[in-house]
């Protein structure tokens, strides 16, 4: 089992190491811009690395909104960054699921969804797998509760689509974890990535706070036990910088019985 952390992106393999990580997932811009990602001057380097790469795209995206303002630029940001994702050898561009306005029909949300991939593949296609994070948040959200990811799969899932669980949203977002990877498997047949992250937040808070593993309000076996029926890579996006994310990596480690694979 291949885990670690989100790291800064200005040197993702230094910050790997710092962490004895076998994975890494960084952005390539500002995650609260509109900017595409510029070409990395490490592209090579990141491409013949050991270490597993993953993309969180920006914050700012959401292809579901009814608002064309912020649908078409998403819809196009999404793009550009798998493009980039692509050309540092990633693994998957992992994106939020966005939401409609309050009084919007939720439907129309998860057709534009649909619309977000046909544009894509009319441009040659996103050239890496897109991964669908749950959100914390949101009474208009299509990724918060399994009904609406449910809605969603049924519009996109004949797409090269793939999912990341993250435990502090599902937890925040009102999802119980016990059995949670299996309804999840119910609906998308897969999960490609776990965000292994406590919260600070309450159950069905709503609020997207994350914590380090042996904190917060989520029972830490239980993150344990969802990333051993996932059976998927593993990043912890918790705070401490490296020594923090280090010791978490090091609690998943011993609770799971593997050991470090970067060698």
């Amino acid at each position: 089992m291949r885990i670690g952390a989100h790291v800064d992106s200005a040197d993702p393999l230094t910050e790997a190491t710092a962490r004895a990580a076998d994975t890494v997932q960084f952005f390539l811009s500002d995650p609260q811009g509109w900017k595409a990602p510029k070409p990395r001057a490490d592209a090579d380097w990141l491409r013949s690395a050991e270490v597993d790469i993953y993309v969180h795209a920006p914050y700012v995206i959401n292809v579901a909104t009814l608002n064309n303002r912020i649908r078409i630029p998403s819809r196009k940001l999404l793009l550009a960054h798998a493009r980039a994702a692509a050309a540092v050898g990633a693994r998957g561009l992992i994106v939020h699921g966005g939401h409609v306005n309050a009084g919007d029909d939720l439907a129309t949300g998860f057709d534009n969804w649909r619309k977000a991939f046909e544009y894509a593949a009319e441009s040659g296609g996103f050239g890496v797998p897109v991964l669908i994070e749950n959100t914390a948040g949101g009474n208009n959200a299509c990724a918060r509760r399994l009904d609406a990811l449910a809605r969603l799969w049924d519009a996109i899932g004949d797409h090269e689509v793939g999912f990341c669980l993250d435990t502090c949203h599902a937890h925040a977002g009102g999802e119980e974890l016990l059995g949670l990877v299996d309804r999840i498997k119910a609906i998308t047949g897969r999960i490609d990535l776990v965000h292994a992250n406590n919260s600070k937040g309450a159950f069905n808070s709503g609020q997207d706070r994350h914590d380090n593993l042996t904190g917060g309000t989520i029972d830490p076996e239980q993150v344990v036990t969802v990333i051993r029926a996932a059976d998927a890579p593993v990043v912890v996006e918790t705070p401490g910088g490296a020594d923090g994310q280090a010791a978490d990596i090091t609690f998943l480690r011993d609770q799971l019985g593997v050991s470090v694979t970067n060698t």
